[in-house]
């Protein structure tokens, strides 16, 4: 018998771009997992994406039955419409954040996962929840580089001086 995993997002950004979080409620069963991350400079849509994501990476077992409610229709509209795949098949060319959708592909093939939306901000706890952590990892003093939205020009790392003899 297959166990259920209900999992609620959110993602947030305070400007877009600008800094921003994602997080992920995780429930199966008796069991219940918070995740969140904050990033320094991205965009909302990245942190919808990104937070389903990394709900998914969680999971260790493949071939669960997967529920998650989301309120972006970002995430949801390209998997129930079966955009992804005409994107998927033409290489993702001029869509945005390529990086993202063929990290969640995989995912979304290991197990069997159905979406369900929800309007944000509608007194739901678990996605009021989630939106109180992305908010909370935006501004965060950890916040991570998304290196596939930041000009890496800008953010190259620093040249470690030459060892002296």
């Amino acid at each position: 018998m297959n166990q259920r995993v209900i999992i609620y997002t959110d993602g947030s950004s305070r400007g877009n771009p600008g800094p921003g979080g994602h997080a992920a409620i995780l429930t199966c069963g008796p069991h219940r997992k918070e995740i969140s991350q904050g990033y320094r400079q991205t965009t909302n849509n990245r942190m919808e994406l990104l937070a389903v994501i990394s709900a998914l990476e969680t999971l260790r077992r493949p071939d669960l039955l997967v529920d998650v409610y989301t309120d972006s229709r970002y995430v949801i509209d390209p998997v129930q419409q079966g955009w992804l795949f005409t994107w998927e098949r033409n290489h993702f060319k001029n869509k945005k954040n390529p990086d993202l959708w063929q990290r969640f592909l995989p995912l979304y093939r290991a197990h069997r996962v159905t979406f369900h939306w929800v309007p944000g901000h509608s007194n739901i706890p678990l996605n009021e929840q989630c939106d109180r952590l992305a908010v909370a990892a935006s501004r965060s003093p950890d916040l991570q580089i998304d290196f596939y939205h930041e000009d890496s020009q800008d953010f190259s790392p620093p040249l470690l001086p030459f060892p002296s003899r």
